[in-house]
């Protein structure tokens, strides 16, 4: 029995390495099948686009032009062709109809009407649709197209410049598909995506990708917070859904980096968490009522965060605050740092304006300031943002007689105590006080965060300074304590404030 069992194993092998050679072999095949599936994404995509294709809707637009003439000067000269070129025929064709008639002398100035197209979504089935405020900017005639072709008249609920969204109503007159909004915080980056709209005017198409990045900001507007997404976005796009695996609306296709016009795999969508607000506000208000701290604010940087002792550098630093805002009466006050809002944590100013903004007017909440070096919890009741742009009164200059100032250097700083020639020199408002700069080193620190002639230092270290003795006696005890640099509350003529931290060594 002994001698028995390896033989038996030995005979064994063949069969094991067969059994053993296949497993590789079907190991292979299973790759070789799923890498094709895999590339096209999940199967979940038909799914998703199955389900809520009939919710998206193309918008058509009509906007009346005036005309302004026919000539060069008007829409553009007919090009010189040579004679019996292929494209003379054309090109008359076309410059006749922009001139309006036979012989294009430029003279019809009859208005003409221009047409555009774009995307949108069916949030509420009684007719509600969402889509970009661009998309249907100073248009006079809307039309929204279902998926089976039928067309209805729009009218405009509300819009929202600021974020680049409108509010649609159409009174339908069967029912209609309409979709729900995802919670866009919960995206992970390289999750899938689904994007369905109007591309180059060519109907409901369906295009897939991924979550590419979350938060953007491309400097488009005060409150950019986009989904980055590679998912094939172009022109026509505009307005439409981008959805989840779900089915749920997770964020709106608002805009491409393109320079072709033509998708390269960057596009951005508005988060459906700032979507739905604003969707809930037009449609209660036809307005957005956006919440208001009254302040100024700018970027802690790492000297400043080093100045004011706060590590790591965070937060939004309070530059200013307006006299009827509401942070005045809660105490806050410039050089304070915002680190948390309402429960919300700020790591830089941009949070702190979405997170203002997206809160609700009149309500009370907890503001968590860093106040030299220590925290502290101030309550405040939102006001109301106010949109409108006011205009700026014209101050009267009088002549007053020259004053030859008296100037000392610090800092890389020609400095002067305010006089009433300067002021006029500069143009500084009666309001700002402190010590005028009046040259600046080209080669010094003060000249690379950009301070210039007619700035006036209002405090330094956080205190406030009438005259230049007190900004050098205040430097120089920075430098004997050890201090790397100095904050200078900076203001302009105007009595706008910044923060500007210098190099003392």
């Amino acid at each position: 029995m002994t001698g028995a069992i390896p033989a038996f194993c030995h005979r064994l092998r063949p069969m094991l390495a067969a059994i053993w050679l296949g497993a590789i072999w079907l190991g292979a095949a299973s790759v070789l099948i799923s890498a094709p599936a895999l590339a096209r994404g999940p199967e979940g995509i038909a799914d998703v686009a199955e389900k809520v294709i009939d919710a998206v809707v193309n918008i058509s637009t009509s906007q009346t032009i005036e005309a302004k003439g026919g000539g060069a000067e008007g829409r553009g000269a007919m090009p010189q062709l040579p004679p019996g070129s292929p494209f003379e025929e054309f090109f008359d064709d076309f410059f006749k109809n922009r001139r309006g008639g036979p012989g294009g002398k430029g003279g019809d100035l009859t208005p003409r009407k221009t047409n555009s197209l774009g995307s949108g979504f069916i949030v509420d089935a009684s007719g509600i649709v969402v889509t970009n405020n661009h998309v249907i900017a100073d248009a006079d005639e809307i039309s929204i197209i279902m998926n089976d072709g039928s067309k209805f008249k729009a009218e405009l609920v509300g819009l929202d410049k600021k974020t680049d969204l409108a509010v649609l109503r159409f009174k339908p007159t069967k029912p209609l598909t309409a979709v729900k909004f995802g919670d866009s915080d919960k995206l992970r980056l390289g999750e899938w995506v689904v994007a369905i709209g109007n591309p180059f005017s060519l109907g409901g198409t369906v295009t897939a990708g991924i979550v590419s990045a979350r938060n953007r900001d491309i400097s488009s507007g005060p409150y950019d917070n986009y989904i980055q997404t590679d998912a094939a976005i172009n022109r026509g796009n505009s307005g439409g859904p981008l959805f989840n695996l779900d089915g749920e609306v997770i964020g709106v296709n608002t805009l491409i980096i393109s320079p072709s016009g033509g998708s390269i795999g960057i596009g951005f969508a508005v988060p459906s968490k700032t979507v739905a607000g604003v969707v809930d506000q037009l449609r209660q208000f036809g307005e957005l009522r956006r919440g208001w701290l009254g302040v100024r604010i700018q970027q802690v940087t790492d000297e400043i965060a080093e100045s004011l002792n706060i590590k790591p550098a965070r937060g939004a630093l309070i530059a200013g605050v307006e006299d009827k805002g509401p942070a005045k009466p809660a105490g806050i006050e410039p050089g304070d740092v915002v680190v948390n809002f309402d429960g919300k944590d700020i790591k830089e100013p941009k949070d702190l304006s979405r997170v203002v903004a997206d809160t609700a007017v009149g309500k009370e909440v907890d503001v968590v300031i860093i106040r030299k070096g220590q925290e502290q919890t101030r309550k405040v009741t939102l006001g109301r943002l106010d949109d409108a742009d006011k205009p700026v009164a014209a101050s009267v200059k009088t002549q007053e007689p020259a004053e030859k100032p008296v100037t000392q250097k610090a800092l890389g700083l020609d400095l002067a105590t305010l006089s009433k020639d300067l002021r006029g020199r500069f143009k500084i408002k009666d309001s700002v006080k402190g010590v005028v700069i009046t040259s600046v080193d080209d080669a010094s620190d003060a000249a690379d965060k950009n301070l210039g002639p007619g700035d006036v230092i209002v405090e330094v270290a956080q205190e406030a300074v009438g005259n230049v003795a007190d900004v050098k006696k205040r430097v120089d005890q920075l430098k004997k304590d050890g201090k790397k640099s100095v904050l200078l509350l900076v203001s302009n003529a105007d009595g706008e404030l910044r923060f500007v931290a210098l190099n003392v060594q």
